[in-house]
């Protein structure tokens, strides 16, 4: 377990609102706990609040009410020069005129250190983010990969309580961006930092968070670690967000204790109820939690739900698939490029054991 930094500190928003103009509510009344020393991320689509709720973690945004907390400090209205928090920027935000040393020792030059230790300082960030002997080139003679990195260097040494990530990675291409990802979430864990991190990115999310927060409509979604989110969304907008989800429209016949008996065309399939009641529901399940057999009848079988394949894609690693069945059209992903099936087959789809899961049918993405 990655020992908690000991200036690291928690993150606590108590009702905190923010209202443009008296009337757009950008943040409505969210509650939010950041443990100290932990990584979590704000994820959502454009216009969700979660920008706003980092800058306002920052102090760039002042919260129109509630109460917003850094360790045990009441920070609400205090100025940003006033939080100890360090915001790493989608665009970097490096000065070009000044060498990778100067701009990650340019924060240190006003916290009252001599040169001396300003440059200890400056190069321990460099050794950190794997850029020794970097300190004498300018940002444009780096990668933008490289480039993010004196960002985040520059945020580290300051050794704040809170270290703040906007979009870092957006400005990246996809390989580029997995490796940085890894990286910072590397340093975060090694170094035991309160991170938190704002991503429009599902996968990205997923990938460097201990608690994911989904937000939408200026709201909290639903909140839990990775795994939980995917696995058990706790609505549609959350099934389809957090990776990608089909929705089946279903009917739940019987309830045996926490297990509910539900019916897609004739197909009959037993899973966790949820806590939902008898009556139309919706199945959320993800495209490589679909089972596809060759054959099927006309409306269902004992086994499956009778269905024919309407796109069939290679893309290398595995096979994807656009299946229409009585209920609808599914997206289905299967391992399987030696003997993939082909346009127009019939085919059975049926769930595997774990995955799919209950959510109320009047939910939508």
């Amino acid at each position: 377990m990655t020992a908690i930094n000991a200036k690291a500190a928690s993150v606590r928003f108590e009702n905190v609102s923010k209202v443009y103009g008296g009337k757009v509510k950008a943040v409505d009344s969210i509650n939010l706990d950041v443990a100290a020393g932990k990584l979590v991320t704000l994820l959502g689509p454009s216009g969700c609040g979660k920008t706003t709720t980092l800058r306002m973690i920052a102090g760039l945004e002042m919260a129109t009410s509630g109460r917003i907390l850094i360790g045990d400090k009441d920070v609400t209205k205090l100025p940003a020069t006033d939080r100890d928090v360090s915001m790493v920027f989608q665009s970097y935000a490096l000065f070009p005129h000044m060498t990778v040393m100067e701009n990650v020792s340019y924060g240190l030059k006003f916290s009252g250190f001599d040169k001396a230790e300003t440059r200890e300082k400056a190069l321990a960030g460099l050794g950190l983010v794997g850029l020794t002997g970097y300190g004498d080139r300018l940002p444009s003679e780096l990668s933008g990969g490289q480039q993010q990195r004196v960002a985040v260097a520059r945020a580290l040494v300051l050794e704040p309580q809170v270290l703040l990530f906007d979009e870092p990675l957006s400005n990246l291409d996809a390989k580029l961006r997995r490796q940085v990802r890894e990286e910072i979430r590397e340093i975060q864990q090694n170094l035991g930092l309160t991170v938190v991190y704002v991503t429009h990115d599902q996968e990205e999310a997923l990938a460097v968070s201990d608690e994911i927060v989904v937000m939408r409509n200026a709201a909290i979604a639903q909140k839990g670690t990775p795994r939980d989110l995917y696995e058990a969304p706790a609505d549609a907008f959350v099934a389809d967000f957090i990776g990608e989800a089909n929705l089946i429209p279903i009917e739940i016949t019987a309830l045996d204790g926490d297990t509910a008996t539900v019916r897609i065309a004739d197909y009959t399939h037993r899973l966790p109820s949820r806590g939902l009641p008898k009556g139309a529901a919706k199945l959320a399940v993800r495209p490589s939690r679909l089972r596809l057999v060759a054959g099927g009848t006309a409306g269902g079988t004992q086994d499956g739900v009778a269905a024919v394949i309407d796109k069939a894609t290679y893309v290398g690693s595995r096979m994807e698939y656009t299946v229409t069945a009585a209920f609808g059209t599914v997206f289905a992903v299967l391992d399987d490029v030696v003997t993939p099936f082909r346009v127009g087959d019939a085919v059975t789809i049926s769930f595997a054991t774990s995955g799919p899961v209950l959510i109320p049918a009047g939910q939508t993405s």
